[in-house]
């Protein structure tokens, strides 16, 4: 499984990475696995203020629909418009062209809170 070591991760199976004062957030590749084939994103937070655990989307695999939940408080600057045209990019490229939103980082110190990829990784067994 892929988990890089420079991310954080959520027990919700989010990753988040930062940059400066703004997060890059997605699904993990454990995430993407279980879910099967990615159809569909669904994120309507733009501009939109999101506290930690509020949901800021959802994604839509061929058997399910399952929430987004923001692993940090902030406001929600970008959505990766690339998979309104191939959600399938989460499939392959979970941590890279497959991010999901871009957060401004309200409170750095819920950043603390997150999982290590080691932690990440105990928890979902790999």
């Amino acid at each position: 499984m892929n988990l890089p070591a420079t991310l954080h991760y959520t027990k919700d199976h989010e990753w988040i990475r930062v940059e400066g004062d703004v997060a890059y957030v997605g699904i993990t590749d454990h995430a993407q696995k279980e879910l099967g084939d990615i159809v569909y994103v669904d994120i309507d937070t733009l501009d939109k203020d999101v506290a930690r655990h509020d949901v800021f989307g959802t994604v839509e695999a061929v058997k399910t629909v399952s929430d987004l939940f923001s692993p940090i408080t902030g406001t929600v600057l970008e959505v990766n418009n690339k998979l309104a045209d191939s959600p399938e990019t989460v499939n392959s490229d979970p941590y890279g062209d497959g991010w999901m939103v871009k957060i401004s980082i309200a409170n750095p110190e819920e950043l603390n809170d997150l999982l290590t990829a080691e932690t990440y990784g105990e928890l979902v067994g790999a």
